[in-house]
């Protein structure tokens, strides 16, 4: 097993540099030009030797597979180079930031559990019943609900009609309900789908039915012996999520004024601050790869017959 967690961080990191290579050259394709862009050239008149020298200060006169090259050996030091209009260290710009994010990222992971575990396990107890009808119809408002739309309407409804919590900013635990809820309650429905069916799947089983021949009680078969082979696809989910997280918190920071990593790169991108964008989509990549690694890993912890295919042992 740990020989195939090695396997698999080396792709892990296989993947961030074709990943680095690709942001390069997407970032060199963009429209526009980031030497006017801190020149500001759209608000006063710029020469040709300013230009210059701004270019040459940048590297950016440089051949493209230079540039890429300078800047992949400064990233395997840690180094992502320094913002175009700060002048700030982008990795310094990043770890600053970060905290925001991943606390935006817990809360809407902790608001989806809370949503998806009792509507599924309920959802498949009381199969057929009101319980479950109502359970699919929450999922069902969750899939079919955007994500900005659902958070102007709690903004309207909990900090403009109720002023019960704020509207925008960050800070306290009261601005990161708001942004919370949103993230979670749209991606609770895939959760609260999986983790019924896979209910369903589990207590129809033969070993379940011995169990309560048995007299075993019935919250303890379905806590114990339905809900772990039930989970499996849940863990399997959670590590893909992760991906839906990020592009998901992009758009609940920049509509919450929450002062995140998506925040920061709205910014960057209507600057044309090449460094900040390649180096947050660099972390994100990061951050996404160790999700599915971590996910791989569990699955092969929870579920022995998954070690036993790729002939490991625990």
């Amino acid at each position: 097993m740990f020989r195939h967690a090695g396997l698999r961080l080396l792709q892990l990191v296989l993947m961030l540099v074709v990943l680095s290579l690709v942001t390069f050259v997407l970032m060199k394709m963009a429209p526009g030009d980031p030497v006017l862009a801190i020149l500001k050239a759209d608000e006063r008149p710029v020469t040709e030797a300013n230009e210059l020298t701004v270019r040459q200060a940048l590297g950016l006169e440089k051949p493209l597979y230079q540039q890429y090259g300078n800047w992949l050996a400064q990233v395997a030091r840690l180094d992502m180079g320094r913002s175009y209009t700060t002048n700030q260290d982008v990795w310094q710009l990043l770890t600053e930031r970060l905290p925001a994010t991943a606390s935006l990222m817990l809360s809407s992971m902790l608001v989806l559990l809370v949503f998806a575990v009792p509507l599924g396990l309920l959802a498949a107890v009381y199969y057929g019943r009101s319980v479950d009808h109502a359970s699919r119809i929450i999922a069902l408002l969750g899939a079919s609900i955007p994500s900005f739309w659902l958070g102007l309407l709690l903004i309207y409804l909990f900090a403009y009609r109720l002023s019960w919590l704020p509207m925008m900013g960050g800070g306290s635990l009261r601005h990161l309900i708001l942004p919370s809820v949103t993230l979670g309650f749209v991606m609770a429905p895939e959760y609260i789908r999986l983790l019924r069916a896979g209910l369903l799947e589990g207590l129809s089983q033969e070993y379940i039915r011995a169990a309560r021949a048995r007299g075993i009680r019935e919250w303890r078969v379905t806590a114990i012996y339905a809900m772990r082979p039930a989970l499996l696809p849940v863990v399997s989910l959670l590590g893909m999520s992760m991906g839906a997280l990020m592009a998901g918190s992009v758009v609940t920071e920049s509509l919450f004024g929450w002062p995140g990593l998506g925040s920061m790169a709205m910014e960057a991108i209507a600057q044309r601050n090449y460094p900040v964008i390649q180096g947050y989509i660099l972390l994100t990549g990061l951050f996404i790869g160790l999700a599915n690694w971590l996910s791989d890993v569990g699955l092969m912890l929870l579920d022995p017959k998954i070690r036993h295919e790729r002939g490991m042992s625990a």
